[in-house]
């Protein structure tokens, strides 16, 4: 992605890796022009992570991850801050209660998974099983060939692996 963000000559912009606190897989590079208020960089980072601009709270670090600076004037422009192409841009959110804290974003075992019963399902309509018993109905032959009922477990269990004997390494590698 940062080959297609190169700079352009005479281009007064520079480009950024942001990380941000509460979501660790989150990384990106962005192209800021340096005339940009730190405002305005806060807005634009809003839409990329989700932390709301009064929330927000920058840090800068050079190529070599040792903090810049604290971007804690909103009003002066992002080039007042002297970062170069490479440096990155780090997002601390301040709100507890952000939709990005406790990670939410990130971890799917936090989220409820829907779950039905199998009374409920044979209720509903326009279910795959109700589909699957009009298509039998109509021609056994053809759901038979396309839809076969053998479960998972039925088809492990007729593949049979042979013994192979593996040449393990020391520390149990190949």
């Amino acid at each position: 992605m940062a080959a297609n963000l190169q700079k352009i000559e005479g281009d007064d912009s520079v480009l950024l890796r942001v990380t941000h606190s509460n979501i660790k897989t989150f990384s990106t590079d962005i192209r800021f022009s340096l005339q940009t208020s730190v405002e305005s960089v806060k807005e634009k980072l809003w839409k990329k992570c989700g932390t709301s601009v009064n929330s927000m709270h920058l840090e800068l670090y050079d190529d070599a991850n040792y903090k810049i600076s604290d971007l804690t004037d909103n009003s002066r422009p992002l080039g007042f801050y002297s970062p170069l192409d490479g440096f990155r841009l780090h997002v601390i959110d301040l709100d507890p209660s952000s939709v990005t804290s406790g990670g939410w974003l990130e971890d799917t075992s936090l989220v409820e998974k829907y779950t039905i019963s199998e009374e409920a399902y044979n209720k509903r309509e326009g279910t795959f099983r109700k589909f699957k018993e009009k298509l039998s109905s109509q021609n056994p032959s053809t759901v038979a060939a396309k839809v076969p009922d053998t479960s998972l477990e039925d088809l492990r269990s007729n593949i049979k692996v042979p013994d192979v004997k593996l040449n393990l390494g020391r520390n149990g590698v190949l």
